[in-house]
């Protein structure tokens, strides 16, 4: 009880969920897409954590848990229809009260059609530090008619693969390997 209560712990802007048992931070520029983006995860059975402000706390060497703010517990908020409590709309097993962060998935505007850095295959998977500790990464450019939620879904199969040992790039670049 006092390790999550006098955790220290930083503010992060994005939209926390529980998409199939994972907790996947969505982050990105304002306007990209994250509210919506997490409304149709919610549809689809995920759940919300908190939504616009994230309190991230360091409550074991390597775990982060993230948490909602008391004031907006509860609210997503979605341009052009406002705040939305998704306790009452979709019911209680849409709401999580912490899930442990293990995925961030970083919603990118393209830029002529092109993400700089971003790449097709990756060999390495991407992560960035949040509190000292390395978090997997998915960048996913945003585009008209892209399912972003499928893509965040099969994000989340993909690494919960890779946690244990399957690994779909490598596994392709053997093959090809084995052809050539």
């Amino acid at each position: 009880y006092l390790g999550r209560a006098l955790a220290e712990f930083i503010t992060r802007h994005g939209v926390f969920l529980d998409v199939l048992g994972m907790g996947v931070l969505i982050t990105g520029e304002s306007g990209v897409g994250k509210s919506e983006l997490a409304l149709e995860l919610i549809s689809r059975g995920s759940g919300l954590v908190a939504d616009d402000v994230v309190e991230l706390y360091h409550i074991a060497p390597q775990t982060l848990e993230g948490r909602s703010p008391e004031l907006i517990k509860d609210f997503l908020e979605v341009r052009g229809l406002g705040m939305l409590n998704i306790r009452t709309i979709f019911g209680e097993t849409a709401i999580r009260i912490r899930k442990n962060l293990k995925l961030i998935v970083q919603l990118e505007k393209p830029v002529g059609g092109v993400i700089p850095g971003l790449e097709r295959l990756p060999l390495n998977a991407s992560t960035e530090e949040v509190m000292g500790i390395n978090i997997r990464k998915v960048i996913l450019p945003v585009a008209a008619g892209r399912n972003l939620a499928v893509l965040t879904e099969a994000a989340v199969r993909n690494y919960v693969l890779q946690l244990r040992g399957m690994d779909s790039t490598q596994e392709f670049f053997q093959r090809q390997e084995q052809h050539m």
